[in-house]
Formats: structure tokens, sequence, C-alpha cells
């Protein structure tokens, strides 16, 4: 168990609903590993008090907290300071309390999502060719930006809401381009942005034959491990395919490591250990 005084070194994940989220799980593990003296805890919080919220966990000696749905665009509000990371987002999900009482806030989704391809896929690189997202969402958003600032030559966007796909283009700016369906063929990497897929959604029904081979397909989607659209892709033999669990892993560590002082790592033993609980398929 990690060890608990007076002393301890505090953090958590502020959401609503909450209970769902491997977070607590993951820095446990990191927290128990290293035999640090703190806790990361989960914090149910109503929008209408996130300010104030996240303000009293400040005055109260958190170190900071991780920001997830529906807090991640309010969590702008709040902060002193603003990565440049999270505003070419346009979301923060890591908050740093620091002791003069100034609120930092930085996005680490994208540094996660690159991090789980590179693990995954030895040798990739995100200028190997065009990139094609499926959604426009807070997730889309920063895994475009996170590939363009990688040297990604081409994003193109494909959505249900054609206006909203185009919105965020234009937030973004650079090579993005939008299409009304999935330009396979020419696709470098394919990553699913959207909810489908996930335990409780509607299935991605999604020809993969188009993509060349060595394309890359992955799913921000770990609910479960292995999507239909992560299957489909290992079945074909000759695509490399990556599971939406990496991500989560790899954009915890920033923030551990400024909350906890200590650069954790994702290793097998941590992967099955959050992996326990999720279904596979």
């Amino acid at each position: 168990m990690p060890i608990l005084s007076g002393h301890a070194r505090l953090a958590g994940v502020l959401g609503w609903p909450v209970a769902h989220s491997r977070s607590p799980r993951l820095h446990g593990f990191w927290l128990e590993r290293h035999g640090i003296d703190g806790a990361y805890v989960p914090l149910p919080v109503r929008p209408e008090r996130f300010a104030q919220v996240v303000r009293a966990l400040a005055d109260l000696g958190f170190r900071g907290a991780n920001v997830t749905l529906p807090h991640k665009e309010a969590a702008f509000a709040v902060c002193d300071e603003v990565a440049p990371f999270a505003h070419r987002a346009g979301a923060v999900n890591t908050l740093v309390f620091h002791e003069d009482g100034r609120i930092e806030g930085s996005n680490t989704d994208g540094y996660g999502f690159l991090e789980s391809i590179r693990e995954e896929v030895p040798g990739w690189r995100a200028d190997r060719g065009p990139a094609v997202l499926l959604g426009a969402g807070g997730s889309a958003r920063a895994v475009a930006a996170a590939l363009l600032d990688a040297g990604c030559p081409r994003v193109v966007l494909v959505n249900r809401t054609r206006a909203r796909a185009e919105a965020l283009a234009r937030a973004l700016g650079g090579p993005i381009t939008v299409a009304e369906r999935p330009p396979l063929a020419e696709a470098a990497l394919l990553v699913n942005t959207t909810a489908l897929g996930m335990q409780g959604q509607p299935t991605l029904e999604l020809d993969l034959s188009p993509l060349p081979p060595g394309a890359v397909v992955a799913d921000l989607v770990y609910v479960p491990l292995e999507t239909r659209l992560v299957a489909a892709a290992r079945a074909r033999g000759d695509l490399a395919a990556v599971g939406g669990l990496g991500m989560l892993l790899h954009q915890a560590r920033p923030g551990f490591a400024r909350w906890f002082g200590v650069e954790p790592q994702v290793d097998a033993a941590l992967r099955d250990f959050v992996a326990a609980g999720i279904p596979p398929r």
C-alpha cells in the first residue's frame, strides 16, 4: 500500500461522473511501486462547481489534478498559465498547483497518443504519410495537433457533422482537409477518435481493405481492450494495430512526474494491472 503521512503529496482526477476512470488505479500502481508518500483520488465534481473546487484543492495542498469530461475546456478559465500545446489542443487535462497560488494547465493527450504509437510500432514516424482521423471532438483536436507538430504531411478529418470538422480544421490551421468518406487508400495512419466501438456504444463499421500494407490503425477506445476496429486490423496481417490503453498510460506520465517527483515508466506489469477488469472484447 502507498505510504500516507501528514506530509503526503495529493493529486486526483476531476470529472462528472468519474467512477469509471482508471486513473486512480494507474497512479496508485506507480505510487506503490516507488514507495511514495502520496495518494491519487477520484473527485466527482459537478460542472457548476468546477472552478470553486479546483481553487479549494489548491488551498488544501493538492499538488495538482487530471481533468476529464466534461471539464477539459472549463479548466482553461481557472489556469493562470496554459502551456502552448494546450492552447493548440483547445483543452487542459493536467493541472499543477504551485505554492505561490498559480495554477498551471497543460494537455498531455497528444504526447500520450504519439508515445503509444511509438511503443507499439517501433520505428514509426509521423512524416510517413497522411493521417485520417475519424471524429472532430476534443480528442481529434489533440491528436491532429500532435501529428502536425511531429511532421505529419497532411491530416484528413472525417466527421458525421462536416461543419464541426471544418471548424476544427480552421482552428488548427496547417495541412488539414475535410472529407465525406475516409480516403483509406492514401492513409499511412487511421485513428478512431470517436466513442464508436466503446462498450455500450454502436460499433464502428469500416472496411479496411483499401488501406495500404504497413499502415497503422489506432483506436483511442480502450473499453474493451480490443475493439472491432483493432481486431480487424490485426486480422488482416499486414497492418499495425494500436489499442487505446497505451495512450491512457502514457498521457499520465508527465502529470505524475510533476506532482510526485518521479518519472514513471509504462511496462508490461503496469499494463496488466490497469487492464485487469477491462473486458478484452
